[in-house]
């Protein structure tokens, strides 16, 4: 029996709830909030589409919310609402003045992941990061997916910023149970509940269209562990900002798991936990009587980016799987949709959707895996990050850069900072379908054809995977 949900619903059953956001992300909270018997629920949300009313009144219908103020202001009678508690979409800001009048009142703020984290009963494993959180996570879910092979008594669940909702699931999921999330930091913001185990996988500029600067981001992901005092850390030591947070945490006394294909060998000082790193084509885990080595050519994910996820995952659940364990998976584990995804070859020329790369750090991991003559495909909206670091692999690897959308400027001028002989053919389109005919006019064989936005996909897509679904049809649509 899980208490902590018995208790929440309890509470619930007696509370005046608002949800803020009545998109796809709250329709698993509607429910469970229906389910749980809570008291009254009113939705709000800024947008006024048919679409939406005609949702809202549905949810009505349904009986899963009294009603729903929708459009500009609509926020501005939270306050006098009187809320218990206060649910909130992740990328709506904690700070807005309407929210925080109606917490000064005494509604509670909180959001669907915490809800969830706070009833779960069983070890969760949590992954944040700029870069490769995804792949990790999933990573760590097939780890102990495959160890925990033939075990009734254990389930494995994916969930948080990948999958569905787990809200929806919580009444399932048992004790002995493991539960794996992938974090972002507007889930992270205000979360006030931490896993059994933390990975941060790397730190760069993002998102700054939404926090308010760096710091506030960076702050963001480190209420990843922050709540737990028992909580596992691991971070990358090759990432100067997860650098800074671990020996932080080492100089208050806690342990670091660390993994970094910078890493060479070398002795665990006191505050130290285990390490990862790589040299001579091996991957290495040691550490506090555990060692652990897997050939490089083992592995079937491409990119030195990707062998760090694989050391983040394996230190993440490293305390229960095996090295068989992780030989099987590293093995059969190909990707997720959308990184580095092979689309099909056409003349010898093969074509790559990375969608999911929404930062020029991400375009740079991605670029790493060719030797050259790559045909890129960039841009899309800007979120307010510089670009000029993406220059250099620019330079190096593209032989033609094709670029679309509002960050094509920013993409350009990183690349003529490194290239002022204008040695990259560049070349600016209008619309995806002109895009992707452009790459496979300009391609030859040897050449290799690879959509990595370097940029997030809201100028023109619901997101990243609309985006890299588009190019997909796109390149199964083109002459062979």
């Amino acid at each position: 029996m899980n208490e902590k949900l018995n208790a929440y619903i309890e509470n619930l059953k007696k509370e005046r709830v608002a949800v803020l956001g009545l998109g796809i992300s709250n329709a698993a909270l509607l429910r469970f909030l229906k389910e749980a018997g809570t008291k009254e629920v009113v939705a709000f949300d800024k947008n006024d589409t048919d679409a939406l009313r005609a949702a809202a009144k549905e949810y009505q219908a349904q009986g899963l919310i009294c009603n729903a103020v929708l459009g500009a202001g609509y926020l501005d009678t939270l306050a006098e609402g009187e809320f218990d508690r206060i649910f909130k979409s992740p990328v709506i800001r904690p700070d807005l003045p309407q929210i925080q009048d109606a917490v000064s009142k005494g509604a509670v703020l909180t959001s669907e992941m915490e809800a969830f984290m706070s009833m779960c009963p069983c070890k969760m494993y949590a992954i944040t990061g700029s870069d490769g959180k995804t792949t990790t996570t999933t990573l760590v879910s097939k780890l102990l997916e495959k160890h925990f092979t033939g075990s009734p008594d254990t389930k494995i669940w994916l969930g948080g910023n990948i999958g569905t909702p787990l809200i929806a699931q919580i009444g399932n999921i048992r004790e002995t149970d493991r539960v794996v999330l992938e974090l972002s930091s507007f889930q992270l913001m205000t979360l006030s509940v931490s896993p059994h185990v933390a990975v941060i996988t790397n730190i760069t500029p993002n998102h700054l269209d939404v926090h308010k600067d760096y710091q506030e981001y960076i702050d963001a992901k480190c209420r990843i562990y922050a709540m737990r005092p028992d909580c596992r850390v691991v971070l990358n030591a090759g990432c100067p900002e997860t650098l800074e947070i671990g020996m932080d945490l080492i100089d208050a006394g806690r342990k670091v798991d660390w993994f970094s294909a910078k890493l060479p060998t070398m002795s665990y000082p006191e505050g130290f936990g285990r390490m990862a790193y790589y040299m001579n084509e091996w991957i290495f885990v040691k550490g506090e009587g555990e060692n652990l080595s897997l050939a490089r050519e083992h592995m079937l994910l491409p990119g030195i980016h990707n062998v760090e996820n694989l050391m983040a995952a394996v230190l993440a659940c490293g305390e229960e799987v095996t090295e068989e364990d992780v030989v099987q998976v590293a093995a059969s584990f190909g990707g997720v949709a959308h990184r580095l995804e092979l689309v099909r070859k056409i003349h010898g020329v093969p074509y790559y959707n990375s969608s999911i790369d929404s930062s020029p750090n991400r375009t740079i991991n991605a670029l790493s895996v060719f030797k050259g003559n790559v045909v890129l495909i960039a841009g899309g909206k800007d979120k307010g990050i510089p670009y000029d670091a993406i220059g250099p692999a620019l330079a190096e690897k593209v032989k033609t850069l094709i670029l679309i959308g509002p960050t094509a400027e920013k993409i350009e001028n990183a690349l003529r900072a490194c290239d002022p002989s204008g040695t990259v053919k560049v070349i600016h389109c209008e619309t995806y379908p002109e895009a992707v005919q452009c790459a496979y006019e300009a391609a030859v064989p040897g050449d290799t054809v690879l959509l990595s936005p370097a940029s997030t996909s809201f100028d023109r897509f619901k997101n990243f995977e609309e985006r890299g679904n588009v190019f997909k049809d796109l390149v199964l649509q083109l002459p062979s």
